[in-house]
């Protein structure tokens, strides 16, 4: 997966898009993330003996890695692997054509 616990992400697909927040946790098995304030939806808990009343709380989902890019640091820390790799190509002489 291109994300990990702590990397901040950018929503980029579904009803939070354009939203930013960090990542909690990341399932690679299912291919989903949980980002902290995205994604949330509301619990209905049942009334017990403590809470006669029961309650409606909001919790996070998780979210398909694919709906999610990584967003650089602030403080320059991490970098694209992609503009690293283009930086570290050296130029080749062009081939002699065969006649």
């Amino acid at each position: 997966m291109h994300v990990k616990k702590g990397d901040t992400v950018l929503v980029i697909s579904g009803n939070d898009k354009g939203k930013t927040g960090v990542v909690k946790e990341a399932m690679p098995a299912e291919t989903k993330v949980l980002v902290e304030g995205i994604n949330l939806r509301w619990k209905n808990k049942k009334p017990t003996q403590q809470n006669p009343k029961g309650e409606r709380i909001q919790r996070e989902v998780a979210i398909h890695a694919s709906n999610v890019k990584r967003v650089e640091a602030e403080a320059g820390g991490a970098k694209k692997k992609s503009a690293q790799k283009k930086s570290a190509k050296t130029d080749k002489a062009p081939k002699a054509e065969k006649s």
